[in-house]
């Protein structure tokens, strides 16, 4: 399957601002986690960005709002599979 190149930037942003003004701390604490592995940098918001993906994916598909507690929760799960059990 192609990747949509935009959306993959557009989420890779929602990472770099949810980073920048640390709502949730969690997005950067995990960042700072990933790195630490010795994660490349765009490797390690690849991986964050999974988990805005699915977020992303219920609020449009299941009409949710944004879910913070399993959104902290598949951020956790990095660097495995961030997908809800």
């Amino acid at each position: 399957m192609k990747t949509n190149k935009v959306l993959g930037a557009t989420i890779i942003k929602v990472v770099e601002n949810q980073m920048r003004s640390n709502k949730p701390p969690e997005t950067k604490q995990t960042y700072n986690r990933l790195l630490k592995l010795g994660i490349p940098v765009t490797e390690v918001k690849k991986h964050i960005g999974q988990c805005v993906a699915i977020e992303i994916f219920n609020v449009m598909k299941h009409h949710e709002p944004f879910n913070e507690k399993r959104f902290i929760n598949n951020l956790n799960k990095l660097p495995g599979k961030p997908f809800d059990d």
